[in-house]
């Protein structure tokens, strides 16, 4: 079962222990907000095709379609909020992964890392699917659509998932210590993705005195980069995927250490106000 205490005798052994033990808690993170996965999806599927139709409107009502890229316009869209919904699902889901002081953690084979994992893989899971199934029925049902270079944007689908987990590690390690705040903190960067992500317009339109203002955001550059793979018409110049990688890394780290000492800390009072 999944929290059956096993010895494992060899290296490899206890790999794919972890694994199936990943797998189980990805399957019951899945179907933890809704009861069930398949409505857990169509409750996903429906917030990404109104997010979509409210941009639609938006863009369309304003000078913004004005500057899209040269193509679906649709298209154009969906590669922003695509990678922005995932982007900030999978910091709200690796921030808000079970605590050291759960219940949960009390049975052995459970621990931190099991969580955090479990957490982002069912975010990516959750939000690839809704991506896939979008994105067919817009191609089977209304345009067919041509994606440039698939294998360079799946890459960056994964690159905003990863800097996802990178900021979300930061808010998980920090966020017993000042509760109230890191929330607030988390909240506000969320929204100001809403702007700062890029995701209405593209970086080779800014102006270059408007640029400092996005150019530190991971996911400006990601959905950027997207745009350049997914669009023929479009070579992104003032963005480029090393820094968002080696700043997730980096967080990724300053995140792991500050989960181990949190955890190291960590006192069942913590857990009583969450």
């Amino acid at each position: 079962m999944m929290f059956e205490q096993r010895r494992y005798r060899t290296t490899r052994a206890s790999a794919i222990g972890q694994l199936e033990l990943i797998y189980h808690s990805v399957v019951r993170d899945i179907r933890k907000g809704s009861g069930h996965a398949l409505l857990g999806l169509l409750t996903n599927i429906l917030q990404t095709v109104i997010f979509v139709g409210v941009f639609y409107v938006m863009m369309t009502l304003t000078p913004l379609r004005t500057i899209a890229v040269r193509g679906d316009f649709l298209l154009y869209i969906m590669s922003g909020v695509f990678m922005y919904l995932l982007h900030i699902k999978t910091i709200g889901a690796v921030a808000g992964a079970l605590p050291a002081t759960s219940a949960m953690m009390q049975h052995a084979p459970m621990n931190t890392i099991v969580a955090i994992a479990s957490s982002a893989i069912s975010a990516l899971y959750i939000q690839v699917l809704s991506m896939v199934v979008v994105l067919y029925i817009y191609h089977a049902a209304f345009v067919p659509i041509t994606i440039d270079d698939p294998v360079g944007a799946i890459g960056m689908v994964l690159l905003a998932w990863f800097s996802g987990v990178a900021i979300g590690m930061l808010f998980r390690a920090a966020t017993p210590w000042a509760p109230g705040f890191i929330n607030l903190v988390k909240l506000l960067y969320i929204r100001a993705n809403m702007i700062a992500s890029g995701k209405m317009f593209l970086a080779n339109t800014l102006p270059g005195f408007m640029l400092p203002f996005f150019t530190w955001n991971p996911l400006f550059h990601t959905i950027d980069q997207t745009r350049g793979f997914v669009f023929l018409n479009y070579n992104p110049h003032y963005s480029n995927i090393a820094y968002p990688f080696f700043l997730s890394l980096t967080l990724i780290m300053i995140g792991l250490m500050g989960e181990f000492y949190t955890r190291k800390h960590a006192s069942m009072s913590w857990g009583a106000g969450r």
